[in-house]
């Protein structure tokens, strides 16, 4: 499987989680994460896929193209408060997108993964960027791992807020995005803690987390 394979796979299986019918019931009320809604997390689910089609159809611009833990560094999202402007963009932008109603979101959410099936596997591995980053893109098939971990992560977020069980991902899927984690922990905090978090109960530290 390719990176754009899994990317695809995984947009499916998150947006079968999006369509249940729990997730309607629940539309209003708060997620599982602090500040956000059920509402707003899957619109910001949706924010994976939406875009994409426009990044990979637009001139390739002359902005540096870094490493996607260069990406990460640079955006330093991860040390950033829940409270912070850029965490208050993100909860606003999945708002604006949830604004549509659960079905329309789910609806546009599947005609855009319908044409990304057709476009995705042939498409050079050209720089892309998010209009909200800094000046700077990152390859296609890197942009997608993080996508792979958003849509891994968030569906947990969504399965939890509304009562379901966490949707089962390809086990390719799943290394794929625990190596990034894993690298992006590694950031955080000493290599020795992951070691021991993986290997040794007795010694292992209480918070490991990525961001």
């Amino acid at each position: 499987m390719t990176i754009r394979e899994d990317f695809l796979a995984t947009a499916r299986i998150a947006l079968e989680l999006m369509r249940h019918q729990r997730v309607s019931e629940n539309w209003d009320k708060p997620s599982a994460l602090p500040e956000f809604g059920v509402s707003g997390l899957v619109g910001h689910i949706g924010y994976q896929v939406l875009p994409l089609p426009s990044m990979i159809s637009s001139p390739v611009g002359d902005e540096p193209v870094v490493s996607l833990m260069e990406h990460y560094a640079r955006a330093n999202w991860t040390e950033l408060e829940v409270d912070s402007d850029f965490h208050t963009r993100i909860r606003a932008g999945g708002e604006k997108i949830a604004a549509e109603g659960r079905d329309a979101v789910c609806d546009r959410f599947e005609q855009t993964l319908g044409e990304l099936e057709k476009t995705l596997p042939g498409q050079d591995n050209r720089p892309v960027r998010m209009p909200h980053w800094g000046p700077w893109a990152v390859p296609l098939d890197e942009y997608l791992v993080s996508r792979l971990m958003e849509f891994v992560v968030h569906s947990d977020d969504l399965a939890v807020s509304v009562g379901l069980d966490t949707p089962e991902f390809p086990r390719h899927v799943n290394e794929t995005v625990i190596d990034l984690l894993t690298r992006m922990s590694l950031n955080r905090h000493r290599a020795v803690d992951l070691v021991r978090a993986f290997s040794r109960k007795e010694r292992a530290p209480q918070d490991i987390t990525a961001f």
